[in-house]
Order: structure tokens, then sequence, then C-alpha cells
């Protein structure tokens, strides 16, 4: 829909606003035109809508060369194209149904159609019940909506919208952005020139950056930023020494030494080449270079502490002597003989290393501690199962029969 094909423009004053633009926009699409202050963009704008007319180059629109025409058919281009500035530009002694119906008079709207345009861009921008309403009486945002509407009023192409929430609040300017943007699913084209970086960033729209008079980015579904601009630029080590720092020559960062491939490693140039393919096993040895046997073990010795005093050891069971004597098996009883007395036994002494080679020493002092203690214990247990006995006859023992008392006694008492 538009070209501008190698477009600059000089002031008289010797100023460049523009050198050298070349850039296409197609029918249907949104583009933000971003740039500092200064930068052009303003210019490039005018160019489009004959306010400013180029030093060289060619603009077309609809492929026909808007450069070059004659000033009668100016208003003929404007009315394919709506203005949104700014400042609004609106005039105070009107209402808002005729600051709208004023465009289209000058457009050349026939007057049989305009009162319904006036109504149907009216309730597109939500402002209906403010139609009878002055400018001074309107917010900011909805001044906006005005200038919207009276964008709207003759149906345009092209709508360039100049810094359009520069004077609105965030809320405001969102809902002002979503206007457009209605208005773009419409078919309309829709230019606008912005330092609004937030919704640049929210709405992911196409975005030519300006800078200088030139185009230095031309991005679709972009941001305010370039992704190179947000993503902070690594520091070397050449910039660092030259900063003032102290470095040695042998550190690097990034790109300033790169690393050396190691002895006999291919050299991978795609992520193709990496496959489970390889053999790790035979690269491990042929860049790992293998140590003897013989120097691991005189490490080995070398580390090896000094002699250390050897410790008999007793085993904890020692084996009886191949002389002894089998014990017999003991035979089990066909019952149990109540309050038999326990056969003495003799005390169990963990066995010494003497045993093993002649005669068992005499008992210590300890053991015959031990003697003494299970001799008073058989004691104890034979009194007590003597007394048990005694009981137990006492308790069978046949009581003597008493005598029967005398008869006379009991003739007596008669």
């Amino acid at each position: 829909m538009i070209h501008y094909y190698n477009v600059k423009k000089t002031y008289k004053s010797g100023v460049e606003a523009l050198r050298g633009v070349s850039f296409e926009i197609e029918t249907g699409e949104f583009v933000f035109v971003i740039g500092k202050s200064g930068s052009g963009k303003s210019t490039l704008l005018k160019c489009m809508t004959k306010e400013e007319d180029p030093t060289e180059g060619k603009v077309t629109i609809d492929n026909f060369d808007i450069t070059h025409m004659s000033r009668a058919l100016i208003p003929v281009l404007r009315r394919n194209i709506g203005m949104i500035y700014q400042d609004f530009r609106l005039i105070e002694s009107k209402t808002v149904e005729e600051n709208i119906a004023f465009v289209g008079e000058v457009v050349g709207i026939p007057k049989k159609n305009l009162a319904q345009s006036v109504r149907l861009v009216l309730n597109v921008v939500g402002l209906k019940d403010k139609a009878d309403a002055y400018p001074q009486e309107l917010s900011g945002g909805e001044q906006q909506r005005v200038a919207i509407a009276r964008a709207m009023v003759n149906n345009p192409k092209l709508i360039v919208a100049d810094e359009p929430t520069g004077n609105l609040d965030p809320e405001t300017s969102e809902s002002i952005m979503a206007l457009l943007l209605e208005i773009n699913k419409s078919g309309t084209t829709v230019i606008v020139c912005t330092h609004d970086s937030n919704m640049v960033d929210r709405m992911k729209k196409r975005v030519i950056e300006v800078e200088g008079g030139r185009i230095v980015r031309d991005e679709y579904a972009s941001s305010y930023s370039s992704e190179e601009e947000s993503a902070p630029a690594p520091i070397s080590g050449k910039q660092l020494r030259e900063a003032g720092y102290d470095l040695p020559e042998e550190v690097s960062f990034g790109d300033e030494m790169p690393r050396m491939p190691l002895a006999d490693e291919p050299a991978f140039s795609e992520d193709s080449d990496y496959s489970d393919d390889y053999d790790d096993e035979d690269y491990a040895r042929r860049t790992v270079k293998p140590v003897p046997m013989s120097e691991v073990l005189k490490a080995v010795e070398a580390k090896a502490p000094a002699e250390e005093e050897k410790v008999s050891e007793l085993p904890f069971f020692e084996e009886a002597p191949a002389s002894a004597p089998v014990s017999e098996p003991v035979q089990e009883q066909d019952s149990f003989v109540e309050n038999e007395p326990e056969p003495e036994s003799e005390p169990v002494r963990a066995p010494s290393a003497d045993f093993l080679f002649g005669d068992e020493p005499a008992p210590s002092a300890r053991e015959s501690k031990k003697l003494q203690k299970e001799e008073a214990r058989k004691k104890r247990q034979e009194e007590k199962q003597a007394a048990k006995l005694k009981k137990v006859e006492k308790k069978n023992k046949v009581r003597p029969v008493g005598k029967i008392p005398d008869l006379d006694i009991l003739e007596d008492d008669e």
C-alpha cells in the first residue's frame, strides 16, 4: 500500500531529517514508528500525509506517486487518510458532534449521510452520550476518542496517529490503543508514532525504528527494544585490562581466548556430529595417559606407615585338643522326678592359652571368689529344697483320733 524509495529530506536550515529511507507497508498492517526525539520519525509521517515534500526519492500510496502531485489533488489524498494528533486539535466553540461533522463537510461528505456517519463513529468510540458536550467539558481520554471518531468519519483506508497517548494516563492509553486495534481489525491500515515502550512491548506488532534519519530496525512482532539491546554485552579480559584492572595475559573472558582442543580431540562443527555412536572409552584411552602398575605400587609403598607392633590376638573360641575324650551322649529321662536335687556342676571358666599346652594352673583370687559364691549359692539351694520337703511331710501326716467322752457324764446330765 505504502512504498518509500530512498526518501531524503533536508530542511532549509541544512538539517537532514531523512537520509535514504526505504520500506514498504502492506494494506491492513498495524505499524509502530519509534525513535528518539529529533530522529526524523515525524518527518517520515508528514511525507506520507503531504505536509512535507521529500527532497529526493519517491513516496507512493496505492501505486500513486504523491511526491510530485498537484496541490489540487491533496484534498483527495487526505480524504483517504485519517489523522490523529497528540494535542487533539478540536474546535473549542463547537460541540463534539459539530467537530466531527465539520471534518465531514470539508472532505465533501453529503449532508444526508453525514449525520448518520457521525452517530456511527460516536457509538464506536463510546461517546454517544457526549454528542452535545463541548471539548472543555471532556477528559483527555474522551477528547482523544473524539479525535479518533473525527479521523474515522470519512471511512479512510489509512489512519496515521502521531503520539496519540502522549498526554494520557496508562489506563486511558490502553483503551485508546485497544480502539485503534479494533479499527485495524476492520481492514484499515494503522501507523502509530509513539514513545510508549510498555504499549509497544505488550502489543507485539511491527516496529520500524528511526535513528539519525535512517531506519535501523524493521521487525515484525517485535518490542520497543531489540533483543540484542536488552541482552548485556559480554565483557572481555582486554576491556578489563584497558579499564585499569591488573589481570594476567592468560586470563580470558568470552571471545578473547578460545579454548584449545585436547590432543587427538575430534573437531565437531555441527550438533549432529555429537551422537551416541561415539566411543567414549576409546576417547578416554587416547586422551588420558595410562599409569604403569609399578608406579602405582611405588606410590603405595611410599605412603605406607612404619612397622607397627604386632599384637598377638587369642581366638575367642579355642579348639579342644585332639586327644580329649569324646563325652557320651546324655540319655533322656522318661519322667521328671519332682524335688530331685540338681547335680553339682563345676563352674564354667574361659579357656586359657595354657590349656592347650599342659595342666591348668591354680585359680587366681578372682576365680576363687567366684567358686565361693557358687558353693554358697548351692548351699542355699539345698536348704530351700530341704525346707520344701519338710513342709510336704508335715502336710501329709495323719492326725490322731480324739477320745470319746465318758458315758457317766452323759447320764448325770440326764
